[in-house]
């Protein structure tokens, strides 16, 4: 048998059977929180995008990808699946491939967005030099 590691409904880091609370309202749709961190902030009627700690936040502030190819494989699947060691196998190799893929696009993204940072940096510079030329 397999865990299933489920998403923090807050922040969505992985939540590991048997830590974390779950919260199951009355129409008995269920909310799994990974720390009470995140309950406490779910009760309190938090927005996750606007909680800069969330991965939520992160997603809609740019800083990390939303939308990739990549991320169709970490769907959640519900139907269990015959185990076959040659399916197993390749199963395994594509993971793998998977996140190298994933690596190298996550660097691309994140050198992406530091290029502008670079520019405005560079600038700052100069006006630091320019206004404190004695010290230099």
């Amino acid at each position: 048998r397999t865990m299933r590691i489920t998403r923090c409904f807050f922040c969505s880091s992985p939540c590991y059977p048997g830590h974390g609370v779950m919260f199951v309202r009355n129409d008995s749709k269920t909310f799994r929180f990974c720390r009470p961190k995140c309950h406490k902030a779910f009760q309190k009627k938090r927005n996750p995008r606007k909680v800069r700690w969330t991965k939520a936040f992160r997603k809609a502030a740019g800083k990390e990808m939303a939308v990739d190819t990549t991320f169709d494989f970490e769907r959640r699947r519900n139907m269990p699946a015959r185990y076959d060691r040659e399916i197993m196998g390749s199963t395994i190799r594509a993971m793998q491939r998977v996140a190298e893929v994933q690596k190298k696009r996550h660097e691309r993204f994140y050198n992406e967005r530091m290029k502008a940072r670079l520019s405005i940096q560079k600038l700052r510079d100069k006006v630091d030099i320019a206004e404190n030329i004695d010290l230099v």
